[in-house]
């Protein structure tokens, strides 16, 4: 079996230059007679024939085979059915001098696929180590059982090199793939030992804008990873490649900002211009998405979609500003392009219809579908708007939409704030109790006032008395004492939370890490747990909620709702505490390298509201609110008599009644005498 060749340059034969080398009939009759001449001969041969000199794109043709288990399209593996990976693919090649390759996508283009035809490349071709990074270790053993297990099985040439995961000392387990000349690691970006554990020639970097800011607080992931691929020089290869999220935020954009920023450029059925294709030029009759057309933007000619094939195949990526770095090179593509039988023109309409009166709808929408990224509105809301919109409910009563209640805690110099937040179905909140415990985290006294909260009892409009789910206790001042008395109460009820930078809406609350905690002047070695909390995301989520348009008196007497995720605020809370809820706006700052990221910054010095509030929401996702089912709901609600409860000032949402179907009842609250 030939080793082949990882070279640059284009491979020649090995001897073509050597007069005196032996020929192959010349070997023939040397061994002639001996026992397994034809084998050794054909051994030979093979060892002088020089490897083809493919690339990446060239190689996924010939030998890429595609299996039912992780594609709709099973079979051999076509460039020709997605063209615009072609030039992509054919950067990771060896021959090629660029270093990074970006690219900024829409979701299922292909880009994935891309990629682990590059990682076959690697194996039979060109090896060396490689890193393949997903955003968790969990994501990156999935990755391994459904993508990389059948590239391996469907094509032979990597089969004879990888060896069978059930072969003694094969090599081969679920995070990493030995083969000869090199190893493939497969890691999370939450893992920063992963990310560390060895040098690596090429790395691939899978959704980026999905890693976390920190792999366990050592830095950045992709910076770690990167950094494993720096003694390879000019021979490294990196493959970035992401869904975008939000303008400021991502690291997909940023990374695409300071490359060349290629566009595909396709070609106008009618008058031939080319042009890359723009969301904003796709164009149909109200209600009628199977009327989506592309109108050309020389011609203004309607292009159908059954041009769409001709024009991909005649496409060319173009760079649309010239690159901060000269060996990055960046791509950016949407779903307009995915091919026919893909996502249609039609279907993409339908979504953005879908989409349209819901902002979390309309972001999914150009992240996922344009491959854009989001401008978060961050703007603060009035305070006094806020004021008039307030509603009438007794102090300390829990309204009778709410199922459940959080705390957030924030801990000062001289005072503890804590505010209870009551929560229903599709996380409406209802504010039910604004407490300050005077005295700082110095004072035992103030912690004991805290215990004592947490054991206390709201009464529940329909009867019943809650006690708080969950509280969330910043760690931002003072966090040995916060641990300390954290420990004290226990996990169940009591979560330590540190508030990050950035968004992540997929896991806006990440833990718990244990950290060091004293108890009795004693230090223990991983004794509280602590959960850190992307608190941009939470702040964004309340503005975006504050937002939201209510129904007005004769809606609701209509059998109108309030939208899910209302924020309901009562009528005795003060001027002061709105003020602080609002204490703080979203804006755009440049960094010294010029790009572009997104910073929450004061507008008022006191914002004690806001950050109880993002806490308390943090202890409703701890607790698992975000996940449960309708049937976890409507548990709750049989267990407090809310679900034919009929519209009130404090605003529940209006259902129609449920019926107790005598389920068991949950074991996440308690009964009526005492709850939680």
């Amino acid at each position: 079996m030939s080793v082949p060749s990882s070279t640059i340059s284009p491979r020649s034969n090995p001897i073509s230059g050597d007069a005196h080398a032996p020929s192959s009939e010349a070997v023939g009759k040397q061994i002639e007679g001996f026992e397994g001449a034809a084998e050794i001969l054909r051994a030979w041969s093979e060892g002088l024939t020089p490897d083809p000199d493919l690339t990446v794109s060239q190689w996924a043709d010939r030998h890429r085979m595609l299996s039912g288990r992780a594609s709709a399209e099973p079979g051999r593996y076509r460039t020709a059915r997605t063209p615009y990976m072609g030039e992509i693919m054919d950067r990771l090649s060896p021959g090629d001098p660029t270093q990074r390759i970006v690219f900024m996508k829409a979701a299922q283009v292909g880009a994935t696929e891309a990629g682990n035809n590059w990682i076959g490349f690697a194996i039979h071709q060109a090896p060396g180590p490689m890193l393949a990074v997903q955003p968790t270790v969990e994501l990156a053993k999935r990755n391994s059982r459904q993508r990389i297990d059948p590239l391996i099985d469907e094509s032979p040439e990597l089969r004879e090199r990888v060896k069978p995961a059930r072969s003694r000392d094969a090599g081969n387990t679920m995070l990493s793939k030995e083969f000869a000349g090199g190893i493939l690691i497969m890691t999370g970006a939450n893992s920063a030992v992963g990310l560390r554990s060895t040098p690596a020639r090429y790395i691939f970097l899978d959704e980026v804008d999905a890693y976390p800011a920190s792999a366990d607080e050592e830095g950045d992931p992709v910076t770690l990873a990167e950094a494993r691929s720096l003694t390879f020089a000019h021979r490294r290869k990196v493959f970035l490649v992401s869904t975008p999220t939000i303008r400021g935020m991502s690291r997909i954009e940023r990374d695409y900002e300071a490359s060349d920023q290629r566009r595909f450029f396709v070609p106008c059925p009618h008058c031939g211009q080319m042009q890359w294709l723009n969301f904003e030029r796709l164009r149909w009759e109200k209600g009628q998405p199977k009327t989506a057309e592309y109108h050309c933007e020389g011609c203004e000619q309607p292009i159908a979609e059954h041009h769409k094939t001709a024009m991909l195949e005649a496409g060319e990526w173009r760079a649309t500003a010239t690159a901060a770095d000269p060996n990055t090179v960046g791509y950016h593509l949407s779903a307009l392009y995915s091919p026919i039988g893909w996502l249609s023109w039609e279907r993409i309409v339908r979504a953005w219809d879908a989409a349209q009166g819901s902002d979390e709808a309309i972001k999914a929408f150009r992240n996922t579908i344009l491959g854009e990224t989001w401008v978060e509105t961050g703007e603060a809301p009035d305070w006094q708007r806020l004021y008039d919109r307030r509603e009438r409910w007794k102090p300390g009563i829990v309204p009778a939409g709410g199922l459940f209640l959080t705390a957030g805690g924030d801990v000062q110099k001289d005072r503890i704030e804590v505010d209870i937040w009551a929560w229903g179905r599709g996380l409406e909140s209802w504010l039910v109790d604004h407490i300050v415990i005077e005295g700082g985290p110095d004072r035992h006294e103030a912690w004991g006032d805290l215990t004592a909260l947490i054991g206390r009892t709201w009464p529940h409009e329909r009867g019943a008395h809650l006690r708080i789910a969950r509280l969330a206790i910043d760690t931002g001042y003072e966090a040995p004492a916060v641990y300390g008395w954290s420990r004290a109460q226990g996990f169940a009820q009591v979560a330590p939370v540190k508030g990050v930078e950035g968004f992540n809406r997929a896991s806006p609350v990440s833990g718990p890490t244990y950290v060091d905690a004293t108890e009795g002047g004693k230090r223990l070695r991983r004794g509280a747990r602590l959960w850190t909390v992307a608190v941009s995301t939470f702040k964004a989520e309340t503005y975006r909620l504050l937002r939201l348009e209510r129904p007005t008196e004769e809606d609701m007497a209509n059998g109108a709702a309030f939208s899910p995720g209302t924020v309901h605020l009562p009528h005795w809370v003060e001027n002061e505490w709105l003020k602080q809820f609002v204490a703080e706006q979203l804006v755009t700052v440049r960094t010294k390298r010029g790009f572009a990221r997104l910073e929450w910054q004061k507008l008022r010095e006191r914002n004690e509201a806001l950050d109880c509030r993002v806490y308390a929401r943090a202890a409703a996702w701890i607790a698992g609110a975000d996940r449960w089912t309708d049937e976890k709901w409507r548990d709750l609600e049989d267990q407090l008599g809310v679900a034919a409860a009929s519209a009130d000032p404090a605003g529940q949402i209006n259902r129609q009644a449920q019926t107790s179907q005598g389920k068991r009842r949950s074991d996440w609250l308690g009964r009526r005498g005492g709850w939680f």
